[in-house]
């Protein structure tokens, strides 16, 4: 799969100049509300038009300005699901599910029972949409998106509507989505937390352009990004492989390079590759190695940098034997503990702080 877009849009005050391409997998549209991700979207899904440009899925040429040409939102097969559900609320969960159904030929349709069973819906079908929860909802209109066959699938901050609990609902079958249906997924949201958890390519925009793009790993660790998302969210996204599970205290050891992390959680597979997302609030520091402590994560390494931020806080970036750690500590901290770059320091983790992809 190849998608190309560039395109150029001015709305109001507000000037759209944006160009990215996706390989497939999850790419994300990362950026505060309001940096231009919905009007992509919007363009994608054929809900609007740019001034110029053009939008190419698998050598099939879907907008051209130059040429002329503008396929109509029902002919380009793509699945779009909104924060909103947008159900029938007069339909059973059945029936809605059965509406993507309508408008695709039987030879393209996808089974009906292998994404209700995908998504959890078997015990919802005959509900409807009024005695489902927010989630519930969710999940709904994402099998009707999957029901209608589509080439991509186009998710607006499907999740920007729910709560805490919610979104820990519905994030497993996302992930299962992502690894088990052979569906390109361009994924808008502006949570860090969501992104480092499903993306494999992130599309960073900001102010109508693509500040930054890369593998999610990459553009996750770059110390600008804390720019464009949540300063609560700040962290870093670490990668490694499952090393052993320990059932009765359930606990997972993951590797990465020369060390090692424990999760607290259910059994991953051994050798499964897994991701971890560590927010800098969750990293103490200590000058010396600490002793009786409860937390078992702890990492030797190096001062790399100390950033000021205005809130009297400072992020301090940590090489922690390949893993680049961040942490936020206050700046009394730091003076007490007379932080310095290039000084050897231990972060300490709370294991609980810590959740494998």
């Amino acid at each position: 799969m190849k998608l190309i877009f560039e395109a150029r849009r001015k709305l109001g005050a507000f000037q759209l100049d944006a160009a990215f391409n996706s390989d497939g997998g999850v790419t994300a549209l990362f950026g505060a509300s309001g940096s231009g991700k919905t009007s992509v979207i919007r363009m994608l899904t054929g809900l609007s038009r740019p001034d110029e440009g053009r939008i190419i899925f698998d050598d099939d040429v879907i907008v051209d300005t130059v040429r002329g040409i503008f396929v109509p939102k029902h002919k380009r097969r793509f699945g779009v699901v909104f924060q909103d559900a947008r159900l029938f609320p007069h339909l059973s969960v059945r029936q809605n599910l059965n509406y993507g159904r309508w408008f695709v030929p039987k030879s393209k349709r996808d089974s009906f029972a292998p994404i209700v069973d995908l998504l959890g819906l078997n015990f919802l079908l005959d509900r409807r949409p009024g005695n489902l929860s927010g989630g519930e909802k969710q999940r709904v209109a994402i099998g009707r998106a999957l029901l209608s066959s589509p080439r991509l699938l186009l998710m607006d901050e499907p999740l920007a509507a729910l709560d805490e609990t919610r979104k820990a609902e519905i994030l497993p079958y996302l992930e299962a989505l992502r690894d088990k249906m052979n569906i390109p997924i361009i994924y808008v949201s502006h949570s860090v937390t969501e992104v480092a958890r499903l993306a494999d390519k992130v599309i960073v925009m900001d102010n109508g352009a693509v500040a930054m793009a890369g593998a999610v790993t990459d553009v996750l660790n770059q110390p600008s990004i804390s720019m464009v998302h949540s300063r609560r969210e700040a962290g870093t996204l670490i990668e490694g492989k499952v090393i052993h599970h320990d059932a009765k205290h359930r606990l997972t050891t993951i590797g990465f390079e020369s060390s090692q992390f424990f999760v607290h959680g259910p059994e991953v597979a051994e050798g499964k590759t897994v991701r971890m997302y560590v927010l800098a609030k969750d990293v103490m520091l200590s000058t010396v190695y600490p002793q009786s402590v409860s937390a078992l994560n702890i990492l030797e390494g190096k001062i790399a940098a100390i950033l000021t931020n205005a809130e009297g806080t400072v992020d301090i970036q940590i090489d922690c034997q390949g893993a680049a750690l961040l942490s936020r500590i206050t700046t009394l901290s730091r003076d007490r503990m007379m932080l310095r770059e290039g000084m050897t320091i231990y972060a300490i983790i709370k294991t609980v702080a810590l959740e494998p992809r």
